[in-house]
């Protein structure tokens, strides 16, 4: 799933074992933060926390 990732100089595996032991919070799931969360998703982020007050 995340071969791409694997391949690039500055990600690795050792960096997609980061990615998926990462946490992120996303505030706001407007315009922008919705397709952020998804990128962060489809990137393997490991925990991800959305809030929205709306």
């Amino acid at each position: 799933r995340y071969s791409r990732h694997l391949c690039l100089a500055g990600v690795g595996g050792e960096g997609q074992r980061r990615i998926r032991s990462a946490r992120a919070l996303v505030v706001g799931l407007g315009g922008l933060g919705s397709p952020i969360a998804l990128y962060l998703a489809a990137a393997g982020v490991g925990v991800l926390g959305l809030a929205d007050p709306d």
